[in-house]
């Protein structure tokens, strides 16, 4: 019998060749997108991570802190140094005889020449402010409008130099140049103000100012103008006159003034330093301290032609404020301390009286009266203006508040509690 033979054909595979020239083409676009891959996330990357990390981990502005004073007993360091001095002359010479001496033209020239050479060095921490403002006429042609005025340099964050200024000098100003006292100028910015007072706040960048302007410039010293007595000397820096850099010199007719703003009292010192109404500056003592800020505005009728004061003192924490950008919180009010003696002179509740409530502003909106006496917010007791002023500090527009007043009814005085949002005054 035949077997049956079978066989399966056999093929032989040939392998394909390389094509070189595909293959490097594919190398080449794989490696350009890879490349191109690697640059656009680089480019996210860069772009994305300042900002994640900002929010992550913000970054913080050094904050400007300006300890607030308080009262010192200056009568009897006065009088202690007499009595040193007095005693040391009698040791080793003869008093002088106050009634007898006549000082001459000289020593009022030593004196004069003393109290500017204060003046020109204060001079180092004044600059003058410019506001431009483009404008067209009436024939359609545009020009450019100066407002001009000083400020002084308050701060170095190591950022920014903080200059303390009037808004008045810059309300319409589309841009802000800084003036030194070596005649540079450099480009400025609006950081915070307030709209009671008019303060504000400039910024010039420290990369803006060449390093022979930084060592001429200084910070100004805020003195404590608490303790400043009638008839002391005086030194009045900036633009007094209107003419930038000037200096002139005089006593203190009067630290018993105030003036009543909306929401504040500030203390004034009057001078017999004769000054322009549009004055502005420091008001400087013969150590350099600035005692008060130079604001023609709060003079009083009459006494325009006389330079005029707000102590400094009392403008500390609103200025501390506003250094560090905080806007700042507003209720509308004219207020009083009750004192313990009206409380018992005429029958008022110790605390803050209110003499006038502004229109359209946040108090008359919750329903405060003048008349009613303000107690407490948010559960602290206030016994005083200063009470009322330093917890509206720690307010920012927008906040609410919980005020307690006491308003005088048929029966006496009853409590009546207020929920206030405070806003900022433009």
């Amino acid at each position: 019998m035949q077997e049956n033979k079978y066989e399966f054909i056999k093929e032989k595979r040939k392998e394909i060749p390389i094509n070189k020239k595909k293959l490097a083409t594919q190398t080449g676009y794989v490696c350009i997108m890879a490349l191109l891959f690697g640059v656009i996330a680089s480019l996210v990357i860069a772009f994305l991570q300042p900002k994640i990390e900002e929010k992550l981990y913000p970054k913080q502005e050094p904050l400007v802190s300006i300890p607030e004073d308080e009262p010192t007993e200056t009568a009897a360091v006065e009088d202690t140094e007499i009595t040193e001095s007095t005693e040391t002359q009698t040791e080793t010479e003869e008093p002088i005889d106050m009634l007898v001496w006549k000082p001459t033209i000289e020593d009022y020239q030593m004196l004069q020449s003393q109290l500017y050479a204060v003046g020109q060095q204060a001079n180092r921490f004044v600059v003058t402010v410019t506001g431009i403002q483009s404008e067209t006429d009436w024939f359609n042609n545009d020009y450019e409008n100066r407002d001009q005025g000083s400020g002084i340099i308050i701060a170095n964050n190591s950022q920014e130099l903080l200059i303390l200024t009037e808004k008045k000098i810059i309300v319409s100003a589309q841009e802000l140049y800084v003036t030194f006292i070596d005649g540079v100028t450099v480009p400025a910015t609006m950081k915070q103000y307030d709209g009671n007072t008019g303060i504000a706040i400039l910024s010039v960048a420290l990369s803006e100012i060449e390093e022979e302007t930084m060592k001429l410039v200084s910070i100004a010293v805020l003195g404590n103008s608490l303790a400043v007595p009638q008839g002391t000397l005086a030194i009045a820096v900036g633009s007094p006159m209107g003419v930038n850099f000037s200096i002139l010199t005089g006593n203190i007719t009067s630290n018993t003034n105030t003036i009543s703003t909306i929401d504040a009292n500030y203390k004034i010192f009057t001078t017999d330093i004769v000054a322009s109404q549009n004055g502005s500056g420091a008001l400087i003592n013969t150590k350099g301290e600035v005692i008060g800020l130079v604001m023609q505005d709060y003079s009083r009728q009459g006494d325009e032609n006389t330079l005029t004061a707000v102590s400094i003192s009392d403008l500390k924490a609103l200025i501390e404020k506003l250094s560090n950008g905080k806007e700042v919180a507003h209720l509308g009010l004219g207020i009083s301390t009750v004192t313990s003696d009206i409380e018992k002179s005429y029958d008022i509740p110790r605390g803050v009286y209110i003499k006038e409530v502004k229109m359209d502003s946040p108090a008359m909106i919750a329903g405060l009266q003048s008349g009613d006496v303000i107690v407490e917010m948010d559960g602290v007791a206030i016994t005083d203006e200063a009470a009322y002023e330093h917890k509206l500090l720690q307010l920012k527009p927008e906040d609410k508040v919980s005020i307690v007043i006491k308003r005088q009814g048929v029966n006496g005085y009853v409590s009546i509690r207020c929920d206030v949002e405070v806003s900022k005054l433009k």
